[in-house]
């Protein structure tokens, strides 16, 4: 019988022009053959791909409270979907899941109550009676449950429905949570990142807020401050100008250098005089944006405050910011000038 022998680079040939005739030949058949058009089943479909646009009438405004990562609470001005029962679902906002953490994240900040936590809410002639589920328990620490406990009351409180905030655990009253945390009483806007004052308070002491910048330059963070004096307006700029204490973490807002000549209001515009080295904010590096929106958030919580006015020496001084922020923190303005912060795809 005679031999055959058989060179590789003959049989590789040989098998691509086998291949490549397979084709031809699958591709000629398949132009015959009539083929039902395919149509996604529209539960199939990812949500994001089906929804419609939503119009600024389907979205209202709602403030939640974040912790940063000096563990202050930050107020943030968020736009949710209309809905029923938008105080129960801004406290959902502020719990521990994937979404939320997102949310914040975004941010440079973080939600302060525990994952799992559930609500049940009723409000009723100005009082609100939160019934957290056990997971509220699971606080890590003190400081958490005190900013749990204050985040929901200042969130509600953002509701003219909602004068005060009592407590329930589960169904049932409780004194204390996990870590000592006092829940026995009735809780209304004070305290919000309180200052350890310096000395023992006494009978005549007031509370004020001031607005100061996050040192990243981000975020405005409120700071209440026990005062011997007056909470006015022109009490609060003075506190304002001494700035946050040395260990805050925060941004001291104007040079130590610069004097407050005076305070006056009318007509519901404050007017300022400060000394001629108030004009050094321009030389930082946002150009002093957020030492006046702190400065102007500082004064238009006062009742009937819609304008401030800046003298330098008695003599008017243009603004970094002309307009008179509705916020301190609003949510997209904060993800749209700092994008770097975290990048969602």
């Amino acid at each position: 019988m005679p031999e055959f022998r058989f060179r590789r680079v003959h049989v590789e040939r040989t098998l691509i022009g086998c291949s490549a005739a397979l084709v031809l030949l699958l591709s000629l058949q398949s132009r015959n053959v009539e083929r039902e058009p395919y149509e996604e089943p529209l539960e199939d479909i990812p949500q994001a791909q089906a929804a419609v646009s939503v119009s600024a009438q389907d979205m209202q405004q709602t403030v939640v409270y974040y912790e940063d990562g000096d563990g202050y609470l930050v107020p943030v001005q968020r736009d949710v979907l209309r809905q029923d029962g938008i105080a129960k679902a801004t406290l959902e906002l502020m719990v521990q899941s994937a979404r939320n953490d997102m949310d914040a994240a975004r941010l440079g900040l973080s939600p302060v109550v525990p994952e799992g936590t559930t609500f049940d809410l009723d409000i009723a002639d100005g009082h609100a009676r939160v019934d957290l589920g056990r997971e509220a328990l699971s606080a890590s620490s003190k400081q958490q449950e005190e900013n749990m406990r204050t985040a929901i009351v200042w969130a509600l409180t953002e509701f003219d429905t909602v004068k005060d905030v009592n407590f329930l655990v589960d169904g049932q009253k409780r004194d204390t949570l996990t870590h000592g945390t006092n829940i026995s009483g009735s809780y209304t806007r004070v305290g919000l990142n309180q200052e350890e004052p310096a000395a023992p308070t006494f009978a005549g002491a007031s509370e004020v807020q001031m607005y100061f910048p996050a040192q990243d330059g981000r975020l405005l963070v409120p700071v209440s401050r026990t005062v011997y004096s007056d909470d006015d307006v022109a009490t609060a700029v003075f506190e304002f100008l001494r700035g946050p204490k040395a260990d805050s973490g925060l941004e001291t807002p104007l040079d130590e250098d610069v004097q407050l000549l005076g305070v006056s209001v009318s007509g519901g515009v404050v007017t300022i005089n400060f000394s001629k080295e108030f004009t050094k904010i321009a030389e930082r590096s946002d150009g002093g944006v957020q030492a006046m929106r702190g400065l102007m958030m500082t004064c238009t919580r006062y009742p009937g405050i819609r304008k401030v006015k800046i003298l330098v020496d008695g003599e008017p001084y243009q603004m970094p910011v002309s307009d008179v922020p509705t916020f301190a923190n609003v949510a997209s303005d904060v993800e749209n000038s700092f994008p770097e912060v975290m990048l969602i795809e």
